[in-house]
């Protein structure tokens, strides 16, 4: 998995980045918990998603926020991170130019974040998030929400009000019918799951691939360029020369 540095607002940024062997393959960002709380890209749940979309063949980035590991700046709770995403999707999009689509993926902040993202950036497609903190974040910036989506809950979580969440979802989905667009939220509840779904992380990826088999069809491998052929021709042999 090679390391990356990204030129970001606020200074470098470390990033992991695993492009896919196929051709046209999605793009996916994926964001991590707060960086406030010491949270960074090797979450387990960050990791797990790094990993699941990139069996799915989507070229696959993990990033820390300003202030993380050795991202340069200063640790926020915002503003800041979401500059710092909008980076780094500009920077994966020079990468793969052709993918087929740009999907983002966020687990509690990183969810705020990657739906943050979806709204300010008109190119992307498709959301994950986990466990994202309705009960505490404003997320009425989705009036509607502009893509589809899925997103993953456990009914045990007591950081992400189970409640909230789900009552977000329904309203986001109702807002969508109203606009008459084909744009669907699915919800998922992972019964006995926490917020960090301990001894539940099997169901959560299980959940995410299920989805991500449901919407997203294999792409092609690579075709492999064939050999130059050469310009210089055949010398003639002094014994057919004679002859």
């Amino acid at each position: 998995m090679p390391e990356v540095i990204i030129p970001g607002p606020a200074g470098r940024l470390e990033a992991r980045y695993r492009p896919a062997q196929v051709a046209r393959a999605p793009v996916a960002l994926v964001m991590h918990p707060s960086p406030l709380l010491d949270f960074t890209m090797k979450s387990p749940i960050v990791d797990g998603l790094y990993e699941k979309l990139s069996e799915h063949d989507f070229s696959v980035l993990r990033f820390n926020f300003r202030g993380v590991g050795r991202s340069e700046g200063q640790k926020g709770a915002g503003d800041g991170e979401v500059s710092d995403a909008a980076a780094v999707l500009d920077w994966v999009q020079m990468q793969s130019p052709e993918a087929s689509a740009i999907w983002v993926a966020g687990f509690s902040f990183g969810a705020w974040v990657a739906m943050q993202l979806l709204m300010r950036r008109p190119e992307v497609d498709r959301f994950i998030v986990l466990a994202p903190l309705a009960n505490k974040f404003d997320f009425s910036f989705l009036q509607p929400c502009p893509a589809s989506g899925l997103v993953v809950q456990g009914d045990k979580d007591r950081f992400s009000n189970p409640v909230s969440v789900g009552n977000w979802v329904r309203e986001l989905n109702m807002q969508t019918d109203v606009q008459a667009k084909d744009i669907e939220i699915v919800y998922k509840i992972i019964p006995g799951a926490d917020h960090f779904f301990t001894n539940h992380t099997d169901k959560m990826i299980r959940a995410v691939e299920r989805y991500v088999r449901s919407v997203h069809a294999p792409a092609e491998p690579k075709k492999k360029k064939p050999p130059a052929r050469s310009s210089r021709r055949k010398k003639t042999s002094s014994r057919s020369r004679a002859s």
